[in-house]
């Protein structure tokens, strides 16, 4: 599914994460070695042809941290419906069980990118409430140029 996602988007060949690499992000310790998982996935199942559950939707998250509430934060790093599932309400109540998780927990945002040309998904997360942050440019560093900011550390551990 991730790999749809990733044509979906676009960007087929972007995808390198192993189900070695998902499986211990999320069920074995976090990155510092903590206790717990460092991203959670919700699934949904439907009942295919043959009787056996077929998965057809997944939610993938971790927490981020917002210094001005003091709190912790959902960051909703991937949302994916099967085409063939789409139209029935299913990323809809993903969306609901994210934000029920956010208030169970006191957290104090939920939040998401959202690519500037998936104008379905702007319209249906719009018609749910959400509101882009505009104002706000993302950075990114990466591959090579991540190796060599982390290479000149200037002594701050």
């Amino acid at each position: 599914m991730i790999r749809a996602l990733a044509a979906y988007e676009r960007a087929p060949d972007a995808v390198h994460a192993t189900e070695a690499d998902l499986h211990a992000a999320l069920f074995t310790a976090g990155p510092s070695g903590g206790a717990g998982p460092a991203a959670y996935a919700h699934v949904v199942e439907v009942e295919g042809p043959d009787g056996d559950p077929v998965v057809v939707a997944f939610a993938l998250w971790f927490l981020n941290f917002s210094t001005w509430l003091g709190k912790h934060g959902l960051y909703l790093e991937d949302l994916y419906v099967r085409e063939a599932y789409r139209g029935r309400g299913i990323g809809a109540a993903l969306l609901e069980t994210l934000a029920a998780v956010c208030v169970e927990r006191g957290f104090g945002r939920f939040e998401w990118w959202v690519l500037d040309w998936n104008t379905p998904a702007i319209e249906f997360y719009r018609a749910r409430g959400a509101v882009a942050m505009d104002e706000w440019t993302v950075y990114r560093v990466t591959g090579d140029a991540l190796q060599a900011l982390g290479a000149r550390r200037g002594g701050v551990s």
